[in-house]
C-alpha cells in the first residue's frame, strides 16, 4: 500500500447553474403527440438479448474473472457505429429492479447522419435489453440527437444524468418516454426515444464532467462527477447534494454548489465512485492493456487491481457490495461486476 490521499481542492469551478429553458414546454408538446410508456412496460417490449458469463477477450490478463458479467448480442459488440461509456443500475437509483443501463455514443465509420446518444436498459433476470434514443426537445414540440460523448450516467430516482463534457449535466426523466409505433414508425431507425427535462450547466469555464454516478452512503444522497484528462495530469472529482427526487440541491438562484471536490493522485481515470468515505477509481488503457481498479481509503492508502480490457464508467450495487463497470472495444464489449 502507498499514499495517495484525495486532496480537497476549491468547489467554484464545479458550480452548476439550473438552465432548463424550454424543456419543459418541449415536453409537454411532444407527450400532445406521442405515446408514452412506463419504464416497467418498456423493459417488457425489450427485443435483444444479453450474453450471461459467455468468454470475452476485455478478460485477457485477468489473475481471476469479474463477480458477474454480461454481454451485448453479435450485432452491438461488433458496432463500429456506436461506444459503450456510462453505467448506472437501479440499486443507485435507490430501486430494487433488476436493471443495468448503458450509454453508447455514434461514432460512425464515415460520413452518416447524427444520431447522438442512446441508452441501453438490460433487466438481468430475463437477460432482455432495449434501446432508447435520447433527444433534445423544442417548444414547438420538434426534436433532435443529442451529439455528445455521454462518457458517464448515473441514476438517482426517476432521473438520470448525463455527463456532457464541458457542459455539465443534462437531464432526462424516466417518466417521460415515448413510443413511436405505430403512429409514427421510427427516429432514426429507433422506436423509443426520452427527451431531456433539465440541463446543469457550468457557472465558468474550466470543469469537464466526464463520468457520474451516486453515492448513497452520504446524508443525502450525493451526484459523483468527475474529469479525464490527458496522461501526465490528474483530474478532480466532485459531488453534489441531491434532494429526495433526485434532484440536484441549489439555492434561490438556482446555482448549485458542490459539497467537495477533490484533486484525484492517479491519472487516466474513467469512471469515479466513493462509498463510506472510500474513493473507487477505474482506470482504462489501450485495446491491448488491462484496466486497473484504484481503491483510496479514508486515511489515503492506495490498493489497486486489475480490471478488463477498455474498462469505463462506474456503478454501485449497494444491496450485493459490488461495482458495476462496462468495456467499449469492439468485439470485447461486457458488463462486469467486481467487489467493494
Amino acid at each position: 500500500m502507498s499514499a495517495a490521499a484525495m486532496t480537497p481542492v476549491a468547489v467554484e469551478p464545479f458550480e452548476l447553474a439550473r438552465h432548463t429553458g424550454d424543456l419543459t414546454e418541449g415536453v409537454a408538446a411532444m407527450r400532445s403527440t406521442f405515446r408514452e410508456i412506463s419504464l416497467a412496460g418498456l423493459v417488457t417490449k425489450a427485443n435483444r438479448t444479453a450474453r450471461h458469463r459467455g468468454s470475452s477477450a476485455a478478460f485477457a490478463g485477468l489473475p481471476e474473472k469479474p463477480v458477474d458479467w454480461y454481454g451485448f448480442d453479435a450485432k452491438d459488440n461488433a458496432t463500429i457505429n456506436w461506444y459503450p461509456q456510462g453505467i448506472a443500475c437501479a440499486s443507485e437509483a435507490g430501486r430494487d429492479d433488476p436493471l443495468l443501463v448503458v450509454s453508447w455514443y455514434w461514432k460512425p465509420a464515415g460520413a452518416a447522419k447524427e444520431k447522438g446518444v442512446r441508452l441501453s436498459f438490460l433487466d438481468t433476470s430475463t437477460r432482455k435489453y432495449v434501446h432508447v434514443l435520447l433527444v433534445r426537445p423544442k417548444a414547438d414540440g420538434s426534436y433532435g440527437p443529442i451529439n455528445i460523448h455521454a462518457g458517464g450516467i448515473s441514476w438517482c430516482g426517476d432521473l438520470i444524468y448525463v455527463a456532457d463534457t464541458a457542459h455539465g449535466m443534462r437531464v432526462f426523466d424516466l417518466n417521460n418516454i415515448f413510443d413511436l409505433s405505430p403512429a409514427h414508425g421510427r427516429y432514426l431507425g429507433y422506436r423509443y426515444i426520452l427527451p431531456q427535462t433539465d440541463h446543469w450547466r457550468p457557472v465558468r469555464a474550466g470543469a469537464r464532467f466526464s463520468f457520474a454516478s451516486v453515492d448513497r452512503t452520504t446524508s443525502p444522497a450525493t451526484l459523483v462527477s468527475g474529469e479525464y484528462v490527458e496522461p501526465g495530469d490528474t483530474g478532480r472529482v466532485a459531488r453534489w447534494a441531491l434532494g429526495g427526487e433526485g434532484v440536484i440541491d441549489a439555492g434561490a438562484d438556482d446555482v448549485a454548489i458542490p459539497v467537495d471536490v477533490y484533486q484525484m493522485p492517479v491519472t487516466k481515470v474513467q469512471g469515479a465512485h466513493s462509498n463510506d468515505g472510500t474513493w473507487y477509481l477505474s482506470q482504462a488503457r489501450d485495446s491491448h492493456e488491462n484496466g486497473a481498479l484504484v481503491v483510496i481509503g479514508p486515511d489515503g492508502d492506495k490498493k489497486t487491481r486489475k480490471l478488463p480490457i477498455g474498462s469505463e464508467d462506474l456503478t454501485c450495487c449497494h444491496e450485493k457490495e459490488v461495482l458495476w463497470s462496462l468495456t467499449e472495444f469492439k468485439n470485447m464489449r461486457v458488463l462486469f461486476a467486481v467487489g467493494l
